[in-house]
């Protein structure tokens, strides 16, 4: 006879982890934020309630939980894609024309926002973020933040290699080039497309560049 086997408790959890983690996610993209609830994820990912309540205090939490661990995946493929590889991080290309990596990096952000994977989850958060400061912050310092600092440190290099002026504010100069999409996107009333990825980046850097 071959021997027992003890269960793998650890790999039972992740399994569980990502069925909530993707019937939340699924959930949110089908019937919304306000629709969406506990009982249903339990039901869509085939666990008990009581899991989900172990693991999470409220919908929220699993759904930024969710959304991180989707990106977090997004990330190392975007990676690997880069040619970072395994474990690398993710960084904003330096090809040296500074116009075409910010326009490269906002088109895909463009592509981001629009994809319904994406779009629900993410509009979800930022709602709940400003009734929840606590899950605002997290939202920001786990998801954002992260994103934000490629910026910084792909303009900290163009200052490096004199492409732009020597007194930018990286952070104030990439809430130029981010704000303008988060604004479009959110208000709903003009398309988000790479044309106007295109334009946001010609126009901030007039006010970047070291020339007269």
């Amino acid at each position: 006879m071959s021997p027992h086997k003890t269960p793998d408790s650890s790999r039972r959890s992740d399994r569980s982890r990502r069925a909530i983690h993707d019937a939340a996610l699924a959930l949110v993209g089908e019937v919304g934020y306000a629709r969406t609830t506990i009982e249903g994820i339990a039901a869509r990912a085939g666990v008990g309630k009581q899991t989900i309540y172990r693991w999470w205090p409220s919908k929220a939490a699993v759904l930024m939980d969710a959304f991180l661990d989707m990106s977090a995946r997004q990330a190392s493929e975007a990676a690997e894609a880069a040619g970072a590889g395994d474990g690398g991080e993710y960084a904003i290309p330096d090809t040296g024309d500074l116009a075409a990596d910010l326009r490269l990096v906002l088109r895909a952000t463009v592509d981001e926002l629009n994809d319904p994977a994406t779009e629900a989850p993410t509009l979800a958060l930022a709602a709940e973020g400003i009734i929840d400061p606590a899950l605002g912050a997290q939202f920001v310092e786990n998801l954002l933040e992260p994103q934000l600092q490629l910026y910084v440190a792909r303009l900290r290099a163009a200052q490096e290699a004199g492409e732009v002026r020597a007194d930018l504010d990286p952070r104030i100069a990439l809430e130029l080039l981010i704000a303008p999409l988060a604004h479009r996107w959110l208000l709903r009333t003009l398309p988000l497309t790479h044309a106007y990825a295109d334009a946001v980046v010609d126009h901030a850097l007039r006010g970047f560049l070291d020339r007269p």
